[in-house]
């Protein structure tokens, strides 16, 4: 199965907190909500068909059980993100969750990339990740990613946690798509190629 991630960030890169502010569940977070005043119609049918592309499911625990309080208590299936989410399988990278609530849930503990490993390696499909930002990063860290998406709104936080840290490994994209929206929202996919290229420093030109 094909590995991808989507993931909505400001253009300052943080992903935290983006539906809304909740203390309880983002403390100190004082900028939520940053993403639904920009969440057009345009936007939403994207995200509608993503989640209809996907075979099955990948989260972290802490996406997996903000999903499952949300989208798992929800009947409406012809709602395409409800429908997708509630009849296909899901999986959770966890070393603490045993006793999972929402149907048709496995939990992956132990070595987990050979458990995302087997995982790909099944025939055909997608799996999709969806928020999860230190399973997202540590996927890509692992090269188990085979296509990022990401939802850039326009807006500058200036607080919160940011997709990727300000260090750690690099890796080289390929720009698969890119389109607007409306209000301004950058839907682009990138494909990682490996390492990045570096321009090494030349001297100046004598005056």
């Amino acid at each position: 199965m094909k590995l991808t991630t989507n993931t909505q960030v400001s253009v300052d890169g943080v992903m935290q907190a983006n539906g809304g502010r909740d203390e309880k569940l983002d403390p100190g977070m004082e900028r939520g909500g940053w993403a639904r005043p920009l969440f057009d119609d345009e936007s939403l049918a994207f995200v509608g068909r993503f989640y209809q592309q996907a075979d099955a499911f990948l989260f972290g625990r802490r996406t997996y059980e903000l999903f499952a309080g949300y989208w798992g208590v929800r009947n409406d299936l012809e709602d395409p993100i409800v429908g997708a989410l509630n009849t296909r399988p899901k999986y959770v990278a966890s070393n603490t969750l045993t006793d999972p609530q929402w149907a048709d849930t496995t939990v992956l503990s132990g070595d987990v990339a050979a458990a995302v490993g087997e995982l790909k390696a099944k025939p055909g499909g997608e799996l999709q990740v969806h928020g999860s930002g230190n399973l997202v990063r540590w996927l890509v860290d692992n090269h188990l990613v085979d296509e990022i998406t990401l939802l850039t709104y326009p807006v500058i936080v200036g607080q919160g946690t940011r997709l990727f840290a300000a260090t750690g490994p690099d890796t080289a994209l390929e720009l698969v798509d890119s389109r607007a929206t409306p209000s301004g929202v950058i839907i682009q996919i990138y494909r990682p190629t490996g390492r990045p290229q570096y321009a090494t420093a030349t001297a100046a030109p004598n005056t």
